[in-house]
């Protein structure tokens, strides 16, 4: 499709978003409280400390002791940032851009002691959001992911480890991964996750960055398309990750609110 084209849809899009924002009145994306897009308590869910997020990610489990590679994250998905997640990524709940990005703000700033020891001499640090395919990008009208990408290479830089954002990966179409297993997730990625210009890969250091961490199969698939383009990738950064098995979670309580997606929209 030509890029005018593809600004023509967006606009469309984001134009048809604003009228409906007219017609339905706003409410909290969490927990549908009304008049408040994100309303505090809600908030409180991405207030708390950014943490090692992966060590319930079976398709990052090494086997022996380690991780594949460490992701780090402010928030757990469930309860209202579940629901807040969804409307953000598939309801078109753009207004939630800023407060999540501030959140990813901060997981940059917890990324830049370690990144920036690794980067070196090597040039500013890469911060590559986890690629959507093409449908889903027509469906939402943008890739979301993209905004926390450009949170967390600010944030990298006001730690003091200079960082750009660049879109060297695509995914081919494939299944929706929402609701499958790690082995079923890995295989529907296979081969989907692709490198454009390896050549300029070579020796860069890349901080990945994806909204939520489930399995791992996503971030794995794409470390390893990384990987093998000659590229370091010593770390990630998420919005939220799901419970560990067995963890208590938080109460899953869905907004009542017309408009707010239930969509599980994790990984995808």
């Amino acid at each position: 499709m030509p890029s005018w084209r593809r600004r023509v849809r967006t606009l469309v899009v984001a134009a048809g978003r604003d009228v409906a924002g007219l017609v339905v009145p706003v409410a909290c994306a969490g927990c549908g409280r009304v008049d408040e897009p994100w309303c505090a308590p809600c908030a409180a869910a991405l207030a708390g400390p950014v943490v090692r997020r992966d060590h319930g990610a079976g398709r990052l489990d090494l086997l022996d002791g380690r991780t594949l590679l460490p992701v780090l994250g402010p928030g757990t998905y469930a309860g209202p940032l579940r629901h807040g997640v969804a409307a953000w990524k598939d309801g078109g709940r753009t207004d939630l851009d800023r407060p999540f990005a501030a959140a990813a703000h901060r997981t940059g700033r917890a990324l830049a002691p370690g990144t920036g020891h690794v980067a070196g001499r090597a040039g500013p640090v890469l911060v590559v959001a986890v690629p959507s395919t093409a449908q889903a990008r027509r469906r939402r009208g943008r890739d979301p992911v993209d905004v926390l990408a450009a949170a967390v290479a600010e944030g990298l830089c006001s730690g003091g480890v200079p960082a750009v954002r660049a879109r060297p990966l695509g995914r081919s179409g494939g299944p929706d991964l929402a609701g499958l297993g790690a082995r079923a997730r890995g295989d529907a990625l296979r081969g989907r996750v692709r490198v454009r210009a390896a050549a300029r890969l070579r020796g860069r250091v890349v901080v990945l960055v994806d909204d939520v961490l489930t399995t791992g199969a996503t971030l794995a698939a794409c470390h390893g398309a990384l990987v093998a383009a000659g590229a370091r990738v010593p770390a990630a950064g998420v919005l939220a990750a799901t419970p560990p098995a067995g963890a208590a979670g938080v109460a899953d309580v869905a907004p009542s609110v017309r408009g707010v997606s239930r969509r599980d929209a994790a990984e995808g």
